[in-house]
């Protein structure tokens, strides 16, 4: 399968956080991990999308200022999405327990991540190694583009 990098250009996104109360309507909330929650949500990662995932959503929890988002559905995690844990200025991964995907709790987490960044001052976010598949995803959710020749990237000497 084709993999490219994706460009969001933040400066575009509407400074608008109404998707926390769609969320909520629906039995969602989001928010940043508590320090002390920091094990329970690599492991839930780990479990769920793998080791590589975990270590990057640990590498968002490790720093006083935290750079990642969990949905959660009555005290249990369903969702997260992580920024500046792959490197600097990029967005990813994402994830959404299978059960509560379509729910619009994927591009929720991505929107919170997004307006996080643009409120630090980011112009833009990069979402990387994104799978041919699931570009109408970020294109719909960010209004993200595909950066030409960008694979493999940052990704081209990634340990296996």
């Amino acid at each position: 399968m084709k993999c490219a990098d994706m460009l969001v250009k933040l400066y575009t996104i509407a400074d608008d956080w109404a998707f926390l109360a769609e969320q909520k309507q629906k039995g969602v909330s989001l928010r940043k991990p508590l320090g002390g929650e920091k094990h329970r949500v690599t492991g839930w990662v780990g479990d769920h999308f793998g080791n590589g995932w975990a270590s990057e959503v640990d590498a968002s929890l490790s720093g006083t200022t935290r750079t990642c988002f969990i949905a959660t559905r009555e005290n249990e995690l369903i969702g997260f999405c992580c920024y500046d844990a792959t490197a600097l200025g990029y967005c990813g991964p994402i994830g959404v327990y299978e059960t509560h995907r379509g729910k619009g709790t994927g591009t929720a987490l991505l929107r919170a991540c997004l307006l996080d960044m643009k409120l630090k001052g980011y112009g833009y976010a990069i979402m990387g190694w994104v799978p041919e598949n699931q570009f109408g995803f970020y294109e719909k959710a960010s209004g993200a583009t595909v950066i030409a020749d960008s694979h493999p990237g940052l990704y081209a000497g990634y340990l296996k």
